[in-house]
């Protein structure tokens, strides 16, 4: 597959990037700042540009097979998690291409609370409170976009650094917890996860999720 990776030097996005070359597709890696080329693959096409600017999702996803966004707003601008949703919509639907983004989990209904979401548990920090709602913002952005094919990835409460074992769980709109309470994974079974879906999605216009 020709896929392009926005977010591509980041923590997700260069997982994902080293996941997709290690299965033989070709990545477009696009990075906002130039100097973080050489944080990038040799064998990773790497180009400057920015996934909130709807010309530069355009361009990179010209001729595509997917897009991926895994990118990240520095603390303060959570917002820009929202415009850059819709301008990533906006440029994959000048091109018919197909939409993948790694979203938050802070929309996932907690098992056995009573409905209520990640965020709204009473024990949520409020200090991620921000990026939390922005999360959610961006998800309600991509369900109101008619046109495009997308799928949201939420992660589970906690996704860190780790080893790739290639196993996980998938689920819907409920944060998968297992037997011992925990509710994790690595970042590179999360990039498995998605090259998994990139291959044989599963999910269209739909958020899902994925877990141990």
């Amino acid at each position: 597959m020709r896929i392009t990776v926005f977010g591509a030097a980041g923590a997700v996005g260069g997982r994902v990037v080293a996941e997709a070359l290690a299965r033989g597709h070709e990545v477009t890696a696009v990075v906002r700042d130039p100097a973080r080329f050489p944080l990038l693959p040799a064998a990773a096409h790497a180009r400057a540009g920015d996934a909130s600017d709807v010309a530069d999702v355009a361009e990179f996803s010209a001729g595509q097979d997917l897009v991926i966004s895994a990118t990240r707003p520095a603390p303060g601008h959570e917002a820009d998690l929202v415009t850059t949703a819709e301008a990533l919509l906006a440029g994959v639907a000048r091109t018919g291409v197909r939409l993948l983004l790694v979203g938050g989990a802070a929309g996932l209904t907690v098992p056995g609370a009573g409905g209520l979401t990640v965020v709204e548990t009473p024990d949520f920090p409020p200090s991620w409170r921000p990026i939390a709602l922005a999360c959610n913002a961006q998800l309600e952005v991509c369900r109101a976009e008619p046109g495009v094919d997308w799928a949201y990835l939420s992660p589970p409460a906690l996704l860190e650094p780790g080893e790739r074992t290639g196993r996980y769980r998938l689920g819907g709109d409920e944060l998968l917890v297992d037997a011992g309470g925990r509710s994790a994974i690595s970042m590179e079974d999360l990039a498995v996860a998605l090259l998994d879906e990139a291959e044989r999605p599963r999910h269209r216009r739909a958020r899902f999720t994925v877990a141990y």
